[in-house]
């Protein structure tokens, strides 16, 4: 089965338990205003451009996303997304399946939303149990209940985004409602699924003392949570906005000080281990 990712990272620390390889997915439902992979919006193959590493040779004024393959030695212009089989992933994840073994690690789909592109990630999931390995999604939640249903049967462990308690809020800055989001949530929990709740944590957005007592209270109320986890916002795909031709979004970079206060705040009410990611 065939899907377009834009990524394949490997050594991945912070995407779940362990050693893992982390597999990004092209597509997704929101539109966050702070998202940090604007190239994971579209299932389709894009041009990104970097004019301030451009040398002026001219080579690349034929690029088009039909070509499969394209190297810019100073690497201003690439295309972003890949079509692969599931039999291809799979043979690249499986070759560090020793590190998974001793670190506890193993395979998480990311993206973009895994999920956008239900059949060909359940594919892959299918094949990493196959193979022994563990896995993990991290979803957004804005998914049929259906999907997650099935995405339940073939995964540890389930990396889930709370990014907004308000309801008009969260449709607000990510362009869907909440409802469906927190109705899978609580489907995860009564599968018996196990969750790591993540948390982005945007300057003038979501950074509100009524948030935070929302993180601690689905916390509390979803007993499968293992941990809380923070993510704090950072600039670094920025850069990524312009080479698609996007408008950046305008966010200020939180200070060490700001993101402890944070931190500190609900851990304070917390009832689950809570750590930055």
């Amino acid at each position: 089965m065939n899907g377009i990712i834009f990524n394949v990272q490997k050594f991945c620390l912070n995407d779940g338990p362990g050693i893992r390889t982390t597999v990004f997915f092209k597509g997704c439902p929101l539109r966050c205003k702070w998202c940090h992979n604007p190239e994971s919006f579209s299932t389709q193959k894009q041009i990104m451009f970097y004019p301030d590493k451009c040398a002026g040779c001219g080579k690349c004024k034929s690029l088009t996303t039909e070509d499969s393959v394209f190297f810019c030695p100073n690497g201003a212009k690439e295309i972003c997304g890949k079509t692969v089989s599931s039999e291809e992933v799979i043979a690249e994840v499986v070759k560090d399946k020793i590190f998974y073994e001793k670190s506890g690690g193993g395979m998480t789909l990311s993206g973009g939303e895994p999920l956008f592109q239900a059949d060909f990630a359940l594919d892959l999931l299918k094949k990493a149990k196959e193979n022994g390995i563990n896995t993990a999604i991290e979803t957004c939640g804005a998914v049929s209940p259906e999907t997650i249903r099935r995405a339940s049967e073939l995964t540890d462990i389930f990396l889930f985004d709370y990014k907004e308690t308000d309801p008009a809020l969260h449709k607000e800055y990510t362009g869907v409602s909440n409802e469906a989001v927190l109705s899978n949530l609580r489907l995860l929990d009564n599968l018996g699924n196990k969750i790591i709740l993540r948390c982005p944590i945007i300057p003038g957005y979501n950074d509100r003392a009524d948030h935070f007592d929302g993180i601690c209270k689905t916390a509390k109320d979803i007993n499968n949570i293992e941990r809380v986890e923070i993510e704090p916002y950072h600039s670094l795909g920025e850069s990524k906005y312009s080479a698609l031709g996007f408008e950046p979004p305008k966010i200020s970079v939180p200070t060490d000080e700001q993101k402890n206060a944070w931190l500190d705040h609900i851990k304070e009410k917390c009832s689950k281990p809570v750590r930055f990611a």
